[in-house]
């Protein structure tokens, strides 16, 4: 009779545990790409009013018009750094998460090869006693022949 895998439930812990690390680290790779993409876009917006300046400049404008554009960029410059300084704690995050999910997995599979030789030796176990029935029922069927008494007939 097969006996159970005794840590089948820790295995199936383990399991529900990698799912989750699975799941949160899906997440954070895209918290970070979402930030990242805010980023981008920060900067393309900062590139685009910087050449209206640029451009505004070359068809002269007053200072108090090239004060405000100066100050529009000096906000949006600080936006851009505060960003930075949250796609850098995504990046932390991420591979915090990165390091949960090998940590996580190393376990899993630690547990798995318990469970693989588990089932490993039930299998030898199970194959000797049916070779075992096997070559008794064998036995039985071509036995020995029956011990002759010595009379030819």
């Amino acid at each position: 009779m097969a006996q159970p895998f005794s840590l089948q439930p820790l295995l199936e812990l383990m399991q529900t545990r990698t799912d989750e690390a699975t799941r949160t680290l899906g997440k954070l790779i895209a918290a970070e790409q979402s930030q990242r993409s805010r980023l981008q876009m920060l900067e393309q917006y900062r590139e685009e009013y910087a050449q209206r300046l640029r451009d505004s400049i070359a068809q002269g404008i007053t200072r108090l018009v090239m004060l405000n554009y100066q100050e529009f960029l000096a906000r949006i410059d600080e936006a851009i750094e505060q960003q930075r300084i949250v796609v850098q704690n995504s990046e932390l995050s991420t591979k915090a998460g990165q390091e949960q999910w090998k940590a996580q997995n190393r376990q899993l599979k630690a547990i798995d090869t318990l469970s693989q030789r588990h089932d490993a030796r039930q299998r030898y176990r199970e194959n000797r006693q049916e070779q075992k029935l096997q070559d008794e029922f064998t036995t039985r069927k071509f036995g020995p022949p029956a011990p002759s008494d010595g009379s030819d007939d």
